[in-house]
């Protein structure tokens, strides 16, 4: 196994993020998580856990939530990137981010920039019809969207811990969004 940066070990890689294009070379180990945070300067997704069990690190890939300390850069060439700072527009903020600070739905705010785009995945998840665990069995993907429950919230959100335990104001944020 090669650790050097010698050829073979770097790629040009061109990203999307937050409406900007950015190309760079990186090393073909170079994570979506650490081109945001050591690359681009965008610290919103943090490094929790570092093997895609806390969800702090969830971006928004191609418009689908994922854990960008999974991804490697070099996988997401062309690919479209929304982070937390991607979320309002311009001084408004995005609906979900308005529900988290009416509800106090963060207490750190560690892992608030990876719930949030979390959120914002979960809902359009449920408005193009993909079920969940705890959809209805009977729902056949697709056939319309998903009514976000507090129960579809829960399992949803599920990939994303709150170590400070503000997991009721973190659905009741989410759940207002969706009235």
């Amino acid at each position: 196994m090669s650790t050097g940066t010698g050829p073979g070990t770097s790629s040009r890689v061109t990203v999307t993020v937050n409406g900007v294009e950015h190309t760079r070379e990186l090393d073909n180990r170079t994570t979506v998580l650490d081109l945001l945070r050591e690359h681009l300067g965008l610290t919103g997704a943090k490094k929790g856990c570092d093997h895609g069990q806390c969800g702090a690190c969830t971006v928004l890939v191609d418009g689908r939530r994922a854990n960008s300390c999974l991804l490697p850069a070099v996988a997401q060439d062309g690919a479209e990137v929304t982070t937390v700072e991607g979320l309002a527009a311009g001084d408004e903020l995005h609906p979900v981010q308005q529900a988290f600070l009416g509800r106090d739905a963060f207490q750190c705010g560690y892992c608030t920039p990876g719930q949030l785009c979390s959120a914002v995945g979960v809902f359009a998840e449920a408005a193009a019809g993909h079920p969940s665990h705890v959809t209805d069995p009977g729902w056949a993907s697709g056939q319309g969207p998903v009514e976000l429950s507090r129960a579809e919230i829960r399992e949803r959100m599920s990939g994303n811990l709150c170590r400070c335990g503000a997991y009721p104001h973190i659905v009741a944020a989410i759940e207002d969004v969706t009235r």
